[in-house]
């Protein structure tokens, strides 16, 4: 992975909701469902911002203790699990200019206390595999959800 790489969502395979801290990611296609918190979070934010891999570990070093190295390793490892599982893909060149980025504030900003740094953990969750594959949104005809399609070859 470079790091000069940018990334994006994969959408519309991925949906995502950040609800009080936490981000909610579904994969549509897989079934499988996912939280990232805290450290895994910030990361997230700054994917979304579209930020290089290098900004990112630039911002997570600012906003938290740890030796560079450290957090490097881990903000690739997270990077490298989250393209794994098919969830963010490295954004075409001309998709993410510095016009379209967001500043992103750091702890030294506001003069704040660096956080100590936890490793990032992308929690996966495969129990709803089954109910989400079902995608009754696409099965839907005129008769409306959730009458099941009936199988008109006889």
């Amino acid at each position: 992975m470079k790091n000069t790489e940018r990334f994006q969502i994969n959408s519309p395979t991925v949906v995502q909701e950040t609800i009080e801290g936490e981000v909610v990611i579904v994969n549509l296609e897989k079934g499988d469902y996912y939280s990232l918190l805290n450290t895994s979070a910030d990361i997230w934010s700054a994917i979304e911002k579209g930020n290089s891999t290098t900004e990112i570990i630039a911002e997570i070093t600012e906003r938290y203790e740890g030796d560079r190295e450290t957090i490097e390793t881990a903000v690739n490892s997270l990077i490298a699990q989250l393209q794994e599982e098919e969830i963010i893909i490295v954004a075409p060149r001309n998709e993410l200019t510095n016009e379209n980025r967001q500043e992103v504030k750091t702890a030294t900003d506001n003069n704040q206390q660096k956080l100590p740094f936890e490793p990032p953990v992308l929690s996966k969750y495969t129990d709803m595999e089954e109910l989400l594959a079902l995608d009754p949104i696409h099965e839907v005809d005129e008769m409306g959800w959730p009458n099941a399609k009936v199988d008109t070859l006889i």
